[in-house]
């Protein structure tokens, strides 16, 4: 007993409440709580411990008993599932358990009068659409197909053979539901003759069966305009599912996705792409031709320019729909090692290398400022060697 709420806490009522007050609790918190509406999983646990504390609280004698002992003074007389009728007492248990559930059902109803009786809109549709890069900067016109709901064009969307409209469901009345009870509970559930429609179709049509659509085939151009990206959508109105009982088209979004390009990468309104060059004019510098999106153009490469360096283009990046201004062409300088060299070729190379560590008996700066880099490293790794020994 002793792990248990007061029955005044469960209900959230003062101790002083009357029989209308605790019912009012009661009734609030069954329906908040009530397994088939609530999917907590704690749902069913707060149910039954609400179920104890009424019982107890709504027959007079059990409260009084409560009020004076506590729970040692309603444990005799069939509280917290012990004997006794669970659902008697002076307070109308099963009572208020039919007004409940009466009151679920009729919000149900009332739900199914506002929405299934009247036009139902069909519903959106999302397709992906794959671009070049090329395409999104500059905007085209593509042609979409998707397998869709569209009205039927013999009925024109009614359903019915004749063309007339649908009339009300005889079954439910045009809710959409009816009502099926269980014991002392009742339960809303759709209806079975209009399968929650509100309407019937009594000569229906032989294309779409009574419903008014179909399914097929559909194709749409679509104009993309310059500058999406990947991740952004373009919206069709009406373009989506047809709708039930004359309702309105749901819409179509076509959602862009950016193909890999060759040379580009896009971030943004940036792009950025590798620019191989050789090894002569990273030493020497000289005129480089970069790729861009309005043609080739000429940069200059600065002499002794080093792997990974990296050149900005202003303005040769992208125009994205929402700017005005198009960012830029970031070039990131790869050095690119010959291949397949002659002999010959070897032998000059062996020269130079040999020119640039002083070994070839002319007098030159000190190799050392031939390769910065290099012998910054080398130094490094014989600082940490160094260190280790220490």
């Amino acid at each position: 007993m002793a792990d248990k709420r007061d029955y005044y806490e469960v209900l959230g009522v003062a101790k002083d409440a009357d029989d209308a007050a605790i019912k009012k609790a009661f009734k609030h918190l069954a329906i908040k709580y009530h397994p088939d509406r609530n999917k907590d999983p704690d749902a069913g646990e707060k149910f039954r411990e609400i179920n104890e504390a009424y019982q107890v609280l709504s027959d007079p004698q059990k409260r009084a008993a409560y009020d004076q002992f506590g729970f040692e003074g309603v444990s005799s007389q069939g509280a917290g599932g012990g004997g006794g009728d669970p659902f008697g007492g002076a307070g109308g248990f099963g009572d208020i358990f039919g007004d409940i559930f009466s009151d679920i059902f009729s919000s149900a109803q009332g739900r199914g009068r506002s929405t299934r009786s009247r036009e139902i809109r069909g519903n959106d549709l999302r397709i992906r659409l794959s671009l070049t890069l090329e395409e999104a900067v500059r905007g085209v016109t593509k042609t979409v197909s998707l397998q869709t709901y569209v009205t039927c064009e013999s009925c024109h969307g009614s359903g019915s053979k004749s063309g007339a409209a649908p009339a009300t469901c005889p079954q439910c009345h045009g809710t959409g539901q009816i009502a099926m009870r269980q014991g002392f509970m009742t339960f809303a559930q759709t209806c079975p003759k209009c399968h929650g429609t509100g309407k019937v179709v009594s000569d229906p049509c032989p294309k779409c069966n009574g419903e008014g659509r179909v399914k097929q085939q559909k194709t749409l151009k679509v104009n993309i305009p310059a500058g999406v990206d990947t991740g952004d959508s373009i919206r069709l109105q009406g373009q989506g599912e047809a709708g039930l009982n004359g309702g309105p088209n749901g819409d179509l979004y076509v959602v862009i996705e950016l193909k890999e390009h060759k040379i580009f990468k896009r971030d943004g309104n940036d792009l950025y792409c590798e620019l191989p060059i050789s090894f002569t004019t990273a030493a020497l510098g000289g005129q480089v031709e970069v790729p861009t999106l309005d043609g080739r153009v000429n940069v200059t490469v600065r002499p002794e320019t080093q792997t990974g360096t990296v050149m900005r283009l202003n303005g040769k990046g992208v125009k994205s729909i929402n700017s005005q201004t198009p960012g830029s062409l970031y070039c990131k300088i790869v050095l690119e090692t010959p291949v397949n060299l002659t002999s010959k070729q070897k032998d000059l190379l062996r020269q130079f290398e040999a020119s640039l560590n002083g070994d070839d008996g002319e007098k030159s700066v000190s190799h050392k400022s031939h390769k910065p880099k290099s012998e910054s490293f080398i130094s490094g790794v014989k600082k940490f060697f160094d260190d280790l020994s220490k």
